[in-house]
């Protein structure tokens, strides 16, 4: 099995990349899914966070309220190192056993796991290769202006609240720009492919 680090800054077309592995025959995981089935309805993860932070951020429906608890620790480095010990290690878990059921239904299996946070927070996961994700920020926060409805300041806020482009480039095997057409990362993407393939 080979393991793949998929990583780029907010907006910076990451999903594009795995999108796209994927249709080639990647399994891809996605982190940002792993951090939602962590604090799923009757998990363990929610529980303490709803514990830790409180039951008020219980919806009715029994989900839990991201977005008020992202008003929480956004800017309270205190409460989010403490969210991020109780999500974290349930990520690592959930995609432990993801990366095992890709390993038992193949063992030459290419796993790709999108994870905006490795650098961040999963640096020394045993990557056979990393590959970052690179569009620079004033495109990235057009983007996210245009595609997600955020506000200019939320846009660079988030951005700079990540790990920068130097800090990625420095763990990156291979860099994919992002910055032109979506035929050109593919035609980049469909390279990187042919040279995990082909070892």
């Amino acid at each position: 099995m080979k393991l793949i680090g998929l990583t780029g800054g907010i907006a910076s077309g990451k999903s594009t990349i795995g999108r796209r592995l994927e249709q080639l025959g990647a399994v891809r995981i996605d982190a940002d899914e792993l951090a939602r089935e962590a604090v799923a309805p009757g998990s363990p993860g929610l529980a303490s966070v709803l514990d830790r932070f409180g039951e008020h951020l219980r919806r009715e429906d029994g989900t839990l309220d991201r977005a008020a608890l992202g008003a929480i620790v956004f800017g309270d480095a205190e409460a989010l190192e403490a969210l991020n010990g109780i999500v974290h290690p349930e990520v690592r878990r959930l995609f432990a056993a993801r990366a095992e059921a890709a390993r038992d239904r193949d063992p030459d299996a290419v796993v790709v796991y999108e994870v905006p946070l490795l650098v961040e927070a999963a640096r020394d996961q045993g990557w056979d290769l990393v590959v970052v994700a690179e569009t620079p920020a004033e495109q990235r926060i057009e983007r996210m202006v245009e595609l997600r409805g955020m506000n200019e300041a939320d846009a660079r806020s988030r951005i700079e609240s990540q790990a920068s482009d130097a800090e990625r480039r420095a763990v990156a095997d291979v860099i994919i720009d992002t910055s032109g057409t979506r035929a050109a990362t593919q035609a980049q993407v469909d390279a990187l492919w042919r040279s995990i393939t082909s070892g």
